[in-house]
């Protein structure tokens, strides 16, 4: 994956999460969903969720093209398996991400 889409990547992510942190005018904190006052670890749960359900898609597409089903066709299952596989590269940049961001504190002089 290249420099631009992974910056695109983690633009997008970015963005989720400001809005899962943001909340309407007018309502008080004490009146926001549980789920938006989660934060960072709910954007990465749901966000980790997406791309297992994409790989599941394009797994009983795959299956049930080759099965033989009439209403599965090869562009639906490439696709789909296309789009998994980008989501999977994107969130494992992110996690590459992580882990590098975790190792350059850790090897911050005190």
């Amino acid at each position: 994956m290249n420099e631009i889409g992974i910056n695109n990547v983690l633009a997008q992510i970015r963005a989720m999460q400001t809005q899962a942190t943001q909340r309407p005018a007018g309502v008080p904190a004490a009146a926001q969903p549980a789920a938006q006052k989660a934060g960072f670890e709910s954007v990465l749960q749901g966000a980790v969720n997406r791309v297992n359900e994409a790989q599941q898609d394009s797994s009983r597409l795959q299956t049930a093209f080759a099965m033989g089903d009439r209403n599965t066709d090869l562009a639906s299952v490439m696709v789909a398996g296309a789009r998994a596989q980008v989501q999977f590269k994107g969130m494992v940049e992110v996690r590459n991400r992580l882990v590098s961001a975790y190792q350059d504190i850790m090897n911050m002089p005190i």
